[in-house]
């Protein structure tokens, strides 16, 4: 491979690109491109067959097994060697042992720190070989598991890789039950060997101070790292604005705090709640400069008590706002696989869905600059998890030092971002203290354990941004609470899963009245065109071995199928088997939102899980991996508009409500009209109302009597409001599978449209519930998932992932309910 060299002056050397890549046994040798990992390196040069393929994830356990090798060489003049030189590396996965050449310049333990080891010392004339041994993520863990003073349980139902929770590693790598197990590795980010001219920029951190009259302070502090006491020379920027200061720096660190005074600062919103105006800040001085995205912007977290309990809302700029999102996984299993380009479809694709929060969650990455980026750009609020999930964890001193230098890195890395709403100490660990038989036969020993890491993560939080909004865990009543918060419906944020793990019905949703609802999900499989990337057509059918290597949830497949059993007639085949969970699935998660956004003011939050999948797999994500939308994701566009009617029947089945929703700031007007529906397709009129919400609250515009559906109708609607949303639905009294429906006769019509895309019109001449039209080929529809009446017709829009061939156009076909279930 070719040495790179400096040139005059150096200031620093890139040293991303092709790096030679082996295992320390010498059995495998290659190149890996860097950033990446070392699966995909081995997959790319036909080492390893394609980890998401059949069941190739058996085949691909040994990488995790060894040692990695990786290891370039680069080049120095005499004349630059003096000075004080340094590695940068971010994301190193995970326990690393880095030379330069041939001396241990840097011992690894946390994928979530950056790294900057001094390396000048080691640096000589001419050529210099770096070199970087990962090691086995799984002998590493056990070795530190064995080191505990006494054992710390892992959730086996999860990872069935052991041991994942005595590392800082994402802790999805050791499997999950939606995610492929291989404990990938590698260099996910930047790594670079620098030279310190005088000093360098460790942190940049922003406060915002409200001043009378509307104006604000933005306190920029920049903290310094020098070498030897000096004097620099700094550059402050802010959308125009520019000031110069010349600062003494000391040895070690030195922070410089400069003010901007913004008289008449643009607010930024939330997505549906106004426009998200940013500001650019830049900090700079010879060879370095660090930007920063800013939002002008106040949030707050109400949990004052109420005859409830107590409120769990977010208040931004003075007003609430309730909030509608989903969770956020890794974007890819592997991260070679990740891109921006992908990562802005999946954010952009929540924000089309109207939603205006996700949630990182806490078993995965903390996420790139730049995805917080978009988040601000697209007015995504971020609930952010730091990385503890669903595991009891270690409270050693390293361990607790290792956790706090992590979350002061990441705390200050991110929390200038004005999407970043809330930091959260962790996934499910409360709850976790109950799975155990190790945690349940001695709680007090565990239970101190957690609260020392806890309290770590808090104190290290407040030390790095004391006006940061933090909440102790999720689900959680609150602050020292250790109580049960999967049911506990009166303070804080829930995880309500009764209806999945418990098999609950969907009407079961009705019976909790969450603050915050912050997990909730029903599973699906994954698409068609998505199964045919991994499956053969040998293997379509649910219980096929490479379909059931797809299904990581222990009992899933029986559970979705237990759910068609309930509500529906048995699908006709595989293909249709697929189509029926999607439908079942946005069922389930619209029945939870319509009853909990009916509960405004009293719910301030929806989350469901899951918006992403981090390869093909079945689970609870609304988008397929890569990014399609699978049904329920056109249906949660529908039920997360900000102007929403929903029909909510009584507990005693004897009314249908229909409740109005509004979450902008003007009141509405609604007009909404209903009907009934034969089983053929033929629509009457059955009455209309109108009436106004006012902002921001839900309340019930209309109540019918069960009685008034005369059996073998189905009640239809459709609402208008002043603001020009509207929408539609259908209510069915008792289950699916009762309806004898009558063909539906759909039909399909394409032609191809301009800039690549397809016009679609389907047409039904009887009753088709829940029509889902599907290509042979990935792509977007402008709506899916929608029902028709006799003789009525939809004219959508399709844009293919890729742009077909000439003369090749994708094929069509439309799933609707009745056809589905292949009853005449």
């Amino acid at each position: 491979m070719s040495a790179d060299t400096f040139t005059s002056e150096p200031v620093a050397l890139d040293l991303s690109g092709d790096w030679l890549l082996a295992s320390s046994d010498n059995s495998h040798a290659l190149t890996i491109a860097i950033p990446g990992d070392v699966h995909s390196a081995l997959q790319a040069v036909g080492m390893i067959a394609d980890p998401y393929a059949g069941r190739n994830e058996n085949d691909v356990q040994w990488v995790a097994h060894k040692d990695w090798v990786l290891e370039r060489t680069f080049e120095i003049d005499a004349a630059d060697l003096a000075g004080f030189w340094y590695l940068d590396i971010e994301s190193l996965d995970t326990i690393a042992s880095v030379y330069v050449n041939d001396e241990l310049v840097l011992q690894a333990e946390n994928c979530f720190r950056r790294y900057r080891p001094a390396v000048g010392p080691a640096l000589k004339t001419g050529q210099n070989r770096l070199r970087v041994v990962i090691h086995s993520s799984i002998a590493a863990a056990a070795e530190r598991q064995a080191a505990q003073p006494f054992y710390i349980p892992y959730s086996t139902g999860n990872c069935p890789i052991p041991n994942g929770n005595m590392l800082r590693k994402p802790q999805c790598h050791f499997g999950w039950d939606w995610n492929i197990a291989i404990a990938p590795l590698g260099i996910y980010g930047s790594i670079a060997l620098k030279k310190l001219a005088v000093a360098r920029i460790e942190h940049v951190t922003t406060r915002q101070v409200p001043q009378a009259g509307g104006a604000i302070d933005l306190q920029v502090t920049v903290t310094l790292f020098a070498e030897d006491p000096g004097i620099v020379r700094i550059d402050f920027s802010l959308d125009g604005a520019r000031e110069h200061l010349d600062c003494a720096v000391n040895t070690g660190e030195t922070q410089v705090t400069h003010v901007f005074t913004v008289e008449d600062p643009k607010l930024w919103w939330p997505a549906g709640s106004g426009a998200q105006a940013l500001c650019e800040l830049t900090v700079s001085f010879p060879g370095e400069t660090v930007t920063r995205q800013i939002g002008f912007r106040t949030i707050e977290l109400l949990t004052d008590e109420d005859d409830a309990g107590s409120r769990f809302a977010f208040r931004v700029n003075g007003r609430e706002i309730f909030c509608r999102g989903a969770n956020w996984i890794p974007a890819d299993a592997l991260a070679s696989l990740v891109t921006p380009e992908g990562v802005e479809d999946l954010l952009r694709s929540a924000v089309d869905a109207n939603m205006n929060m996700i949630r990182v969650w806490g078993g995965g990455f903390y996420e790139t600059d730049w995805f917080y980026d978009l988040c601000d750009r697209l007015g995504l609020m971020v609930w952010q998890d730091f990385m503890f999930a669903c595991n009891l964890y270690p409270s050693t001193p390293d361990f607790l030092e290792n956790v706090a230098a992590e979350v002061d890195y990441q705390v200050k890395r991110l929390s200038s971002h004005p999407s970043i709403a809330l930091w959260c100490g962790d996934n499910e660990l409360v709850g976790a203290l109950n799975w155990f038989e190790e945690s349940r036969r001695d709680r007090d020993r565990y239970l101190v354990s957690y609260d020392r890491l806890n309290r770590t993560i808090e104190a290290s939080i407040k030390a790095a941004a004391p006006d940061a909004i933090w909440w102790p865990s999720s689900p959680s009543v609150g602050p020292l609470n250790f109580g049960d918060a999967w049911h506990a419906d009166g303070s804080g944020d829930m995880h309500y899963w009764s209806v999945w793990h418990e098999n609950k019905s969907f009407d079961n949703y009705r019976t909790v009245r969450p603050r915050f609802c912050s997990e909730f999900g029903f599973q699906s499989y994954t698409s068609m065109p998505v199964v045919r990337q991994f499956a053969e057509q040998k293997d379509l059918n649910i219980a096929s071995p490479v379909m059931e290597t797809h299904q990581k949830n222990a009992g899933g497949n029986e559970r979705i199928a237990a759910t068609m059993f309930r509500y529906f007639r048995f699908p006709k085949d595989f293909s249709n088997f697929v189509y029926l969970s999607q439908i079942q699935q946005g069922l389930a998660i619209r029945t939870a939102v319509d009853f909990w956004r009916s509960l405004k003011p009293h719910c301030m939050g929806t989350l469901y899980w899951q918006l992403n999948d981090t390869w093909p797999v079945a689970s609870w994500a609304s988008l397929d991996h890569g990014g399609n939308w699978k049904a329920m994701h056109y249906m949660v566009r529908r039920f997360f508009q900000p102007v929403a009617v929903a029909a909510i029947p009584s507990d005693d089945g004897k009314t249908i409500a229909f409740s109005m929703v509004n979450d902008t700031a003007a009141p509405v007007t609604v007009e909404l009209q209903t009907f009934l529906v034969s089983l053929s397709g033929e629509k009457q009129p059955l009455t209309a109302a109108a009436g106004t919400c006012s902002p921001d609250r839900a309340a019930t515009l209309l109540t019918i009597a069960a009685a008034d559906i005369p059996e073998n109708m189905l009640l239809f609607w459709s609402f208008e409001a002043s603001n020009s949303m509207r929408g539609e639905g259908h209510h069915v009294q008792g289950t699916y599978k009762a309806l004898d429906l009558v063909p539906s006769d759909l039909l399909i019509s394409t032609s191809e449209a301009a800039d690549n895309t397809y016009e679609v019109t389907v047409t039904a001449t009887g009753l088709a519930l829940h029509v889902v039209v599907e290509a042979d080929v990935e792509g977007r529809y402008s709506d899916n998932a929608f029902d028709l009446t006799a003789g009525e017709s939809r004219l959508i829009r399709f844009t293919p992932k890729q742009q077909a061939a000439s003369g090749n156009a994708p094929s069509f076909m439309a799933f609707d309910l009745q056809s589905c279930q292949g009853n005449g």
